[in-house]
């Protein structure tokens, strides 16, 4: 079978209404392209609703540092660190994570990081385009304070220009918040954070609003060649299909010639009250805890946990994440934990997402972001409808390609 040619695509099915798959569809309509988006959910079900909400592209690397793999393994031993690994892992889980061992190596991380450069470039100039079109979000600039427990561990963060010293009294007037055992800390500039779920409803809203149609609690069952696909509740029709499922993807997507898995690696978040309004993000590298400030509150995300697939949440990580926030931060209600979120994150086992065709003419993935959804939606999306429009890839998405 052909593909169509570009300008023979005028209408896109994109499967999940998440961040990833709304901007994707947002974005296809600035080229005149009209979208069905498919949800089996409802709109931010997934991994967008516990996303801390942080848009920082030069800290977006790919989490196979080699560092992981030593983490992964005290994991075993203590189970409530930043990552990880259940010993009750299944068949599935337990291959996704051999392969994942293999690139946790200096130089394979490397040649990640620099595969994920022409995408976080992106990530800033896309999210422009959605404000100035009409976005109606808060995209809030706000530099980040990482804060330490002694100067020793400021080399918990890579090097990079975007950062700079702050002495304790400059950290403590930014951020009240910062407890007695705060011993350092930086900024991290070229920053921006947003409210995940306001995010996806005001995509999703701006997307209705300029014709597109979005059907909730419809399970695509398969994606057929012929770019359409089967639902649980009948067939939609498009000239290409954009499969945007996150933790999900590989199960549509394997039957199109996507052999890098996608697996859902499961964050924590919730909510706390606090006393005071924090001008702004919090990251303590140490903990790995990113904190957010949200309405009445801060928004604590952390961990990326690998479990036998269908396991329940384990609930002792909200009071791990919890002692360990309260370890450096003060002036927060710590019993008044309220949206506790644990869900799944998508990850492919080299540390870069999938973006771009299948092997199947007309079918197309965007997924495998995994913590990074935020920061790289909107470029993904952006790009990916470019690649879409005029069937040239940029050189962003050369190495995102599926069929690697």
């Amino acid at each position: 079978m052909n593909a169509k040619a570009p300008e023979e695509i005028r209408h896109v099915v994109v499967i999940g209404a998440g961040v990833i798959g709304l901007s994707t569809a947002w974005f296809l309509q600035e080229r005149g392209i009209g979208v069905t988006v498919v949800e089996r959910d409802h709109v931010g079900a997934g991994a967008s609703h516990g996303n801390a909400g942080w848009i920082i592209p030069g800290r977006a690397v790919p989490l196979t540092e080699p560092s992981a793999l030593t983490e992964g393994l005290k994991s075993l031993v203590g189970p409530h660190g930043p990552l990880g690994v259940s010993p009750r892992c299944g068949p599935a889980t337990l291959l996704f994570l051999a392969r994942f061992a293999r690139h946790c190596t200096p130089g394979r991380w490397n040649r990640a990081r620099r595969g994920l450069l022409g995408l976080n470039a992106a990530s800033m100039a896309a999210y422009d385009r959605l404000i100035a079109g009409g976005l109606d979000v808060p995209v809030i600039d706000a530099p980040i304070v990482a804060a330490f427990s002694s100067p020793d561990h400021i080399g918990h963060l890579s090097p990079g220009d975007d950062l700079a010293a702050l002495t304790l009294g400059e950290a403590h007037s930014l951020v009240p918040q910062l407890g007695p055992r705060v011993r350092a800390a930086v900024h991290i500039r070229d920053a921006r954070y947003v409210e995940p779920d306001l995010l996806v409803r005001g995509l999703a809203k701006a997307v209705a609003d300029r014709g597109g149609t979005i059907h909730t609690g419809r399970t695509v069952t398969r994606v057929r060649p012929g770019a359409g696909v089967d639902t649980d509740d009948g067939t939609v029709d498009g000239d290409a299909v954009v499969i945007a499922t996150g933790g999900a993807l590989s199960t549509l997507a394997k039957e199109h010639g996507v052999r890098v898995p996608v697996a859902a690696g499961r964050g924590y978040s919730f909510t706390v009250r606090l006393g005071r309004p924090a001008p702004g993000p919090v990251y303590l590298p140490e903990q790995r805890l990113a904190c957010t400030p949200v309405p009445g509150g801060l928004r604590i995300a952390g961990v990326m946990e690998f479990a036998r697939p269908g396991a329940r949440a384990d609930h002792r990580r909200f009071d791990q994440i919890a002692r360990d926030a309260a370890s450096m931060l003060s002036g927060a209600d710590w019993s008044s934990r309220t949206d506790e979120w644990a869900g799944d994150r998508p990850l492919t086992p080299d540390g870069l997402p999938l973006v771009g065709p299948t092997r199947t003419p007309g079918v197309w993935v965007a997924g495998g972001h995994g913590m990074w959804g935020v920061t790289q939606g909107a470029a993904t999306g952006a790009l990916l409808a470019d690649h879409l429009a005029t069937g040239v890839a940029s050189d962003a998405l050369r190495p995102l390609d599926p069929r690697r």
